[in-house]
């Protein structure tokens, strides 16, 4: 059993311990501030679409990213097929912040 410690330097109690060394009292129970919503009973979910969707921009981007600069497209390498792809990229990286 601890024994309560003697005054004087370093022989000093510790904060928020009382000598049985429970900062609450039994059965008390200590009631926080902050609001805690509640738990949804039914969690979101996305469409069964919506994951193809997302690799399908991602593939049709890195497609014409490659079929670019192999000079495969109509009009030959240019630099608007670049920016299709990133755009392809970037509309496929929005829907994955929405997916549930």
């Amino acid at each position: 059993m601890a024994t309560k410690a003697k005054a004087g330097p370093g022989k000093a109690q510790k904060k928020g311990r009382t000598s049985g060394g429970r900062t609450t009292e039994p059965g008390k129970s200590v009631r926080s501030e902050r609001y805690t919503p509640p738990i949804p009973k039914k969690a979101k979910s996305s469409p069964r679409w919506m994951g193809v969707l997302i690799i399908a921009l991602f593939l049709l981007g890195v497609l014409i990213i490659i079929l670019n600069y192999a000079a495969a497209l109509p009009g030959g390498v240019d630099n608007w097929w670049l920016v299709a792809a990133i755009g392809s990229i970037f509309a496929g990286l929005m829907l994955a912040t929405r997916y549930h």
